[in-house]
């Protein structure tokens, strides 16, 4: 049955519906680092997508393995069982992630998935230590864990989570730099904490934890006994240098999260990595962990996993990710000197340009409109709070980095003939 109403069918996420179907933002058909749109146009995706098509668009070996699962096999549950795919990607995962350290794979379909899994994971962990009390789980201000209701609630921006009825009673937020606040908080309710989430990059702002706040979680986690939790969702697979940021931590996390990267953005596919020491509390107890997803583990996601992991290291995307870095760093360096620029953050491929005026950060409407004047001069860059994102691909060429500049160096003088000709900064 059709429909006649002449509505946009489609509803867009995170948009206005006013804003919905336009041309230049609705994708056709992508490329190695390049986007055409549906107004004609290709643009340099400065964005790996949503963060996640770390090895470029349309990646023959990923897609092949994806498409020899879905004939071979279609699809498999992990309700009550297993299968050899998912045992195979789960032994790749614990490979790259550290076998040493980490004891199993728990697979989920995305990021806000995987976080509401933790939080049941830590939350039974203390229940079969007969810890009850140890249910609150603290985040960080500023923070992206997304917006299922569990991970809505341990999102540390205000996105609406009053508005929903987001229930965020045992849930906490800290400082990501001063670890002073994490400290008061513990002398508090130290005996009613059963995780510390933190991503080691804040993904909105691209905002690395400074390394004191990363030495006063090792010391307060032996302290008080909490689960440390690594949401590496975005900074996984290579996004800030090395396979996963918490690698170089002074200590490694008791469980971490992977997402975006994982199957290079083919298949909705999440993994909660769990420590032997976390593991062995569940074997002792021979208890289930009550979570499930229907489309967690299948075979073609499986496959991904596996054809990402061995992508990776046939196009030894780790060194040429250092080599698109250092080339960053000086894009960055360069655009320094803009009128619009305030400063830069980030690691790796994971970057932002910090955006204001006279001393004035910009807001909101305003980053927006700078982000549509590099669109319109042929590159795509995500916004985040006074900020232009950059996350290219691991696979950034020459050729790539001068589209990505020229278009930057483009929208960034359009914007400020308005900018800095009296319009004022929050249009």
């Amino acid at each position: 049955m059709g429909n006649n109403s002449g509505r946009y069918p489609l509803w867009e996420l995170l948009e206005r519906p006013s804003t919905f179907g336009r041309r230049e933002y609705s994708a056709v058909r992508a490329e190695g680092t390049r986007v055409l749109f549906a107004d004609g146009r290709w643009r340099q995706c400065a964005t790996s997508g949503l963060w996640n098509v770390n090895l470029g668009y349309g990646n023959r070996a990923v897609a092949e393995a994806v498409h020899t699962a879905l004939l071979e096999s279609s699809y498999f549950s992990l309700f009550r069982s297993g299968h050899e795919p998912a045992v195979a990607a789960s032994r790749a995962l614990l490979d790259v992630c550290g076998p040493e350290h980490f004891g199993r794979v728990v697979h989920s379909t995305s990021g806000s998935a995987a976080n509401d899994l933790t939080m049941k994971l830590a939350r039974q962990y203390w229940a079969l230590h007969r810890q009850f009390r140890r249910r609150v789980v603290v985040g960080l201000k500023g923070s992206y864990h997304g917006l299922t209701y569990g991970s809505h609630g341990l999102t540390g921006m205000s996105l609406g989570q009053s508005y929903y009825g987001v229930d965020q009673r045992l849930i906490r937020h800290v400082s990501h730099e001063d670890p002073a606040e994490l400290e008061e908080l513990l002398r508090a309710e130290g005996e009613q904490i059963a995780a510390v989430v933190v991503e080691p990059v804040l993904g909105t702002g691209a905002l690395p934890l400074p390394e004191p706040m990363l030495a006063a979680l090792a010391r307060l986690r032996a302290e008080y006994g909490f689960l440390l939790v690594a949401d590496e969702v975005a900074t996984g697979f290579g996004r800030t240098g090395s396979y996963f940021a918490s690698q170089n931590w002074p200590e490694p996390p008791d469980i971490m999260l992977a997402s975006k990267g994982m199957t290079n953005g083919t298949c909705a596919a999440a993994a909660v990595v769990v420590s032997h020491a976390v593991c062995d509390v569940f074997d002792r107890h021979d208890a289930a962990l009550t979570h499930a997803e229907t489309q967690a583990g299948a075979p073609p996601t499986c496959a991904a996993i596996l054809a990402t992991i061995e992508e990776m290291e046939r196009l030894r995307a780790l060194e040429q990710a250092a080599a698109v870095t250092a080339e960053l760093d000086g894009l960055l360096a360069e655009l320094a000197a803009h009128p619009l620029v305030a400063g830069d953050n980030g690691l790796g491929c994971f970057r932002a340009l910090r955006l204001g005026v006279n001393g004035a950060d910009l807001p909101e409407q305003a980053v927006r409109r700078v982000m549509d004047e590099v669109r319109e001069a042929g590159a795509l860059v995500s916004a985040g709070p006074s900020r232009l994102q950059l996350a290219p691909a691991l696979v950034y060429r020459d050729a790539d980095l001068e589209l990505l500049a020229a278009a930057l160096r483009t929208g960034l003088d359009r914007s400020a003939e308005w900018l800095l000709d009296g319009e004022a900064t929050g249009a």
